[in-house]
C-alpha cells in the first residue's frame, strides 16, 4: 500500500458503509416483494421509497463531504463514481418495485426471483466488501464474484426476454413486464460498476 505523509478524512470509509447497508435493506424488500400478494404490495413499495430516500441522503452527505474535504483518502472522481454507483442501485431497485406496483402485475415471470436472488447476494458481497475499503485488503475475491454474478444476471436477462416474447403473453403486459426485468438488469450491472470502481481504487491504492 502506498505511504501517505497526509491524514485522510476518514469518515468517508463509514458513509459507504451505510450506503451499501442500505442496499442490503433495499434487496430484502424486493426478495419480499416476491412472497406478497397485490394488497401488500404497496406498503413495501412505501419502505422500498423510505429506503431509496435514505440511499439519497446518504449520497448527498458524501458529495457533501467531499466538496468540504481537503484530503480524501482515495481520489476524488472514484468517490464520486462509487457515491454515483452505490446510489443508481438503489434506483433501479426501488424503481422495479415501483413499477409492479404501479402497473397492477399480479403475477411476475418465472425467473424474476433468480434475478433478485442474485442482486440480494451482490448486495451481502458489496455491504461487506465496504468496510475493507480502509485497509484494501481482501476486495479481490469481492469484485471477482460481482462480475461473476452480473455474467450469471445476463443469462438470466436474457432467458426471461425470451419467456415474454414466446406468445404467452399479450403485448401490453409484455411490455410492463419487460420494464420490470430490465430495470431489474440495470441493478445488476451497477452492482458490477460498483465492483469495478473498487478495483480501479484498490489498483491506485497498492
Amino acid at each position: 500500500m502506498r505511504f501517505r505523509l497526509t491524514p485522510r478524512e476518514t469518515s468517508f470509509y463509514d458513509m459507504f458503509a451505510a450506503s451499501a447497508d442500505n442496499i442490503v435493506t433495499g434487496s430484502k424488500l424486493l426478495m419480499e416483494l416476491l412472497g406478497a400478494d397485490a394488497s401488500a404490495r404497496a406498503e413495501i413499495s412505501e419502505r422500498m421509497r423510505a429506503a431509496e430516500h435514505a440511499g439519497d441522503d446518504a449520497t448527498h452527505a458524501i458529495f457533501h463531504q467531499l466538496n468540504s474535504s481537503f484530503i480524501t483518502p482515495f481520489d476524488r472522481e472514484d468517490i464520486y463514481s462509487l457515491a454515483g454507483s452505490l446510489d443508481d442501485i438503489m434506483d433501479f431497485m426501488e424503481e422495479a418495485v415501483d413499477l409492479v406496483v404501479l402497473y397492477q402485475i399480479e403475477e411476475l415471470p418465472k425467473g424474476v426471483e433468480q434475478q433478485i436472488e442474485v442482486l440480494a447476494r451482490a448486495a451481502e458481497l458489496t455491504a461487506e466488501a465496504m468496510p475493507n475499503l480502509r485497509t484494501m485488503t481482501n476486495l479481490t475475491e469481492y469484485w471477482i464474484e460481482v462480475n461473476r454474478l452480473e455474467n450469471q444476471a445476463d443469462q438470466i436477462h436474457r432467458k426471461l426476454l425470451a419467456q415474454l416474447f414466446n406468445g404467452k403473453y399479450d403485448a401490453i403486459e409484455v411490455l410492463k413486464l419487460k420494464q420490470v426485468v430490465d430495470v431489474l438488469e440495470e441493478a445488476a450491472d451497477a452492482f458490477e460498476h460498483v465492483a469495478n470502481t473498487v478495483e480501479t481504487i484498490a489498483v491506485k491504492e497498492s
